[in-house]
């Protein structure tokens, strides 16, 4: 027997015994989600719960649902698994198109082996582009007719964020620059290096997200878990589960805040200047746990993972246990969804949409792979009031998955470009939309 014969033959053992499992979400969906989110006991199963939708991309001319009042039209396509869309000041638009890099200490042993396929299924395993490309609508039409790449070689970024004339971005590895005057099409500088971030032949959350303070003086980059609940020793989690503050003069590093199991979205809050990130929760304890969560960020506050969740609800997977640490877990602000992957998170202060979006938080939901019914697969609106959640989500884009639980699309990084409309990276759909008050439902 060849060896992919029985890779198939174990993984269709596999793959039934998954299916078969009779777990799935006893709570509704909407209690999920807010202030003060449901939260059952946890329903830890032999295995885990496994329910991937099938990447397909999108038919000609197919695009996702706007919700009411808004309309989204194709703003580029045919990238390369665009992850995290930036809107530059004169109006251009970057594309950060990337995957993860090779980790060979995360794929070891048969259920990391077994995940990996399930992930292929899912689009997630593609070879990075590693660069930044440039679009350009210059005709002012809502659709990119001039692209460009910005920064090539680079090594699976995912941030980026523009301070004066210096870009900065993310790898998954390091924070890197080049130089950037307006109007850029191609930078033929070589990256240099500002510091070094976690990494490694594990790295399991690759994606290292970026945000700059007001004054530019100091860079926050997130940085996921090796692990999703320490199984792989907390000696694995150093400057992980965390949001690290870099000062752009010294090339220091500090921890700002941790106990955040994959932050990612940094954005600064207009009404009160706080960061806020989103954060993917984590897995394998049933599809009601544990939701992900949007949450202000404290400098030097702890979040509970992998000791606890939403506080002091205490999970004894992590040992051993630290009843100290857990005494002090920040109860997060707003909970998104168990296991919806919000992975973009912006705040909105344009002024082509109504009133009523001014300075409330978009957020790119990637989409869950172990969740039964799936969650996520969409982009929302929360609204904001004083600088806090205000109010119940709002679909902005639905319709990724097909009737078939498919995936036409998954979205993820989002941004506001210089007009004020809305836009959404699409790693399946390899697109970026632009989401802009309309027909509704158009």
């Amino acid at each position: 027997m060849t060896s992919l014969a029985l890779r198939l033959i174990v993984l269709g053992a596999l793959g039934a015994s998954l299916a078969g499992c009779g777990e799935e979400a006893t709570v509704p969906l909407s209690e999920g989600y807010g202030p003060k989110p449901t939260l059952p006991a946890p329903n830890k199963t032999m295995f885990p719960t496994v329910n991937v939708a099938k990447a397909t991309g999108w038919a000609d001319g197919a695009r996702p649902t706007a919700g009411a009042g808004l309309t989204v039209v194709e703003f580029a396509g045919g990238l390369d698994h665009p992850r995290k869309p930036y809107a530059l000041p004169n109006g251009d638009v970057l594309v950060v198109e990337t995957a993860e890099p090779p980790k060979p200490e995360d794929g070891k042993g048969v259920k990391a082996w077994i995940q990996g396929l399930f992930m292929a299924r899912a689009g997630a395993k593609v070879e990075s582009a590693n660069r930044i490309s440039l679009l350009r609508d210059a005709d002012g039409d809502g659709k990119a007719e001039m692209r460009s790449v910005l920064v090539k070689g680079l090594n699976s970024p995912f941030g980026v964020t523009l301070v004066g004339d210096r870009l900065y971005i993310a790898n998954t590895d390091a924070i890197v620059s080049v130089p950037y005057k307006e109007g850029d099409t191609e930078i033929s500088a070589k990256p240099e290096k500002l510091v070094d971030l976690p990494g490694g032949p594990l790295n399991h959350h690759w994606t290292k997200d970026l945000a700059a303070s007001k004054d530019g003086k100091t860079l926050y980059a997130t940085v996921g878990s090796n692990s999703n609940v320490a199984e792989n020793g907390m000696e694995k989690e150093e400057n992980r589960a965390a949001v690290l503050a870099i000062d752009v003069a010294t090339k220091s590093t500090r921890l700002f805040a941790s106990g955040l199991r994959n932050p990612n979205g940094p954005s600064l809050q207009p009404d009160t200047g706080e960061l806020w990130v989103v954060v993917n929760e984590r897995d394998e304890i049933g599809s009601d746990l544990v939701p992900d969560y949007m949450t202000s960020v404290k400098e030097g506050g702890f979040y509970g993972w992998p000791y606890s969740y939403y506080g002091n609800h205490v999970d004894a997977r992590a040992q051993p246990a630290r009843p100290d640490l857990v005494a002090k877990a920040i109860v997060p602000d707003y909970a998104l969804g168990p296991h919806t992957a919000s992975l973009g998170l912006t705040f909105y202060e344009g002024g082509l949409f109504p009133e009523k979006y001014r300075h409330g938080a978009f957020i790119g939901q990637h989409g869950s792979w172990n969740r039964k019914p799936p969650s996520g697969y969409k982009v929302i609106f929360v609204p904001f009031k004083d600088g806090k959640p205000a109010g119940p989500p709002e679909d902005v884009l639905t319709g990724f998955l097909d009737k078939d639980g498919q995936a036409q699309g998954r979205p993820v990084g989002v941004a506001v470009d210089k007009a004020g409309a809305l836009l959404v990276a699409d790693d399946v759909g390899n697109k970026i939309w632009r989401v802009t008050p309309g027909q509704a439902g158009s």
